[in-house]
């Protein structure tokens, strides 16, 4: 079954076990979703759709940082809660080991030679871990791997 159609499958089950908040944060989900097929005028795969989650998810993130500095801790548990939804159609996230393994082979890969490089090697990078790590950890471990070498 593709992400699309079990995000479908449990927006409909969240609508019949009356799970008010976890249906509304299913429904963004979906709009997003269906906002950008309209807008790139594409079907979008498994991959795509990670993406537009791994972008909400993002927001949030920034969003609690927000409502924390204003003093406004009930937007941000909602937020919070948003998140672990969200977060349930994620793959799996990458161990230390993983990551740190795809920067050696990407670094290999691209015959990177300094900071100058990052770009080419974070390339290579996201392709790999593409929603399974949090990208500016990694851009730190490739930079220091870089400054290293």
């Amino acid at each position: 079954m593709s992400l699309k159609a079990q995000i479908t499958e449990d927006m409909k089950t969240a609508m019949r076990s009356r799970e008010s908040a976890r249906l509304a944060t299913i429904r963004l989900l979906m709009a997003a979703i269906k906002q950008r097929e309209v807008d790139e005028r594409i079907e979008l795969d498994d991959a795509a759709v990670i993406g537009v989650i791994d972008k909400m998810i993002k927001q949030r993130r920034d969003s609690i940082s927000q409502y924390e500095a204003a003093a406004r801790q009930d937007l941000a548990d909602a937020e919070k809660a948003e998140i672990t939804v969200l977060s349930g159609y994620m793959p799996q996230a990458a161990s230390a080991e993983e990551i740190a393994a795809a920067v050696r082979a990407a670094i290999e890969a691209t015959g990177a030679q300094g900071p100058q490089a990052m770009g080419k090697v974070m390339a290579e990078v996201r392709a790999k871990l593409a929603g399974r790590a949090d990208m500016t950890a990694v851009s730190a471990q490739v930079k220091a791997a870089l400054s290293g070498t």
